[in-house]
């Protein structure tokens, strides 16, 4: 399976509903800056989401035009899988399979973030994350999108772990985040690595490096999260998938859904 492969299927109608008659209903942008209490680091997100019927599709990127977003709104799903924008064009492909193969039917299991602060709602969601990776004493963890609540529960599992982010800088205890994550795969036992790895083109990269060293890839998605789950069986070993609203978004309940099995066509 690779993304070209997911995007052919999807264009035919071979995993659900024809794309030409579904339509992108809304679209919107995310703008958020957050910094936990007791953290000493604060980061910045920008999300660009896409609605077709009840699904949302999401993608994070650097940075993107209303006006972009904005034109969306009516285009089909066909026709948006062909935007020159990537971040479009995973965000319209990640709301088509969500609505086509909902999470709630799809997943192993869901799991509800509990209310509380960002600070607990960041940590209750990395356990959870942390928990389907299942690190034992000892393994070290390709960890790409550093997420210093999922770095903490490694820490408290008795992992260690290569940090990774484009971004570059350091983790909360001022370790070194490097930049190229295939460099830093070599040694690894696991990889836990964001869905932002899609949006950005390094997923396929990754994954392929990590399939010939014999590396497992479990993955945390608020981008992508309805696409990824189609890799599992493909050098993704489990998918940790939460759509809009992401847990950052709201002090109270919300939901995850971890797969360990591919969804069938």
């Amino acid at each position: 399976m690779t993304l070209a492969d997911l995007v052919e299927l999807a264009r035919s109608g071979g995993l659900g509903p024809d794309p030409a008659t579904c339509s992108v209903t809304v679209g919107f942008t995310t703008r958020q800056g957050a910094r936990h209490a007791t953290r000493g680091q604060s980061y910045r997100n920008t999300v660009v989401s896409l609605r077709v019927e009840e699904a949302v599709g999401s993608c994070a990127v650097e940075d993107i035009a209303d006006d972009e977003v904005h034109d969306c709104v009516g285009a089909s799903v066909l026709d948006l899988l062909g935007h020159p924008n990537p971040a479009i064009r995973t965000a319209a492909l990640d709301a088509y399979l969500a609505h086509a193969r909902p999470h709630h039917l799809t997943a192993t299991k869901s799991v509800t973030v509990g209310p509380g602060s960002s600070l607990a709602k960041s940590m209750a969601r990395a356990q959870a994350v942390v928990d389907l990776l299942d690190p034992v004493p000892g393994d070290h963890v390709l960890v790409v999108g550093v997420v210093n609540s999922l770095l903490h529960h490694l820490r408290e599992r008795g992992a260690s772990y290569a940090a990774c982010d484009l971004k570059g800088g350091t983790t909360e205890w001022g370790e070194p985040v490097t930049t190229d994550a295939e460099s830093a795969l070599d040694g690894c036992d696991l990889v836990l690595a964001s869905g932002m790895t899609v949006g950005n083109g390094t997923f396929e990269p990754l994954l392929a490096r990590a399939v010939a060293a014999g590396v497992p890839v479990v993955l945390f998605a608020q981008t992508a999260a309805a696409i990824l789950p189609w890799f599992i069986g493909s050098g993704v070993r489990a998918v940790s998938a939460e759509p809009y609203p992401f847990f950052w978004l709201d002090g109270g309940p919300t939901t995850i859904h971890h797969h360990t099995e591919r969804p069938s066509c």
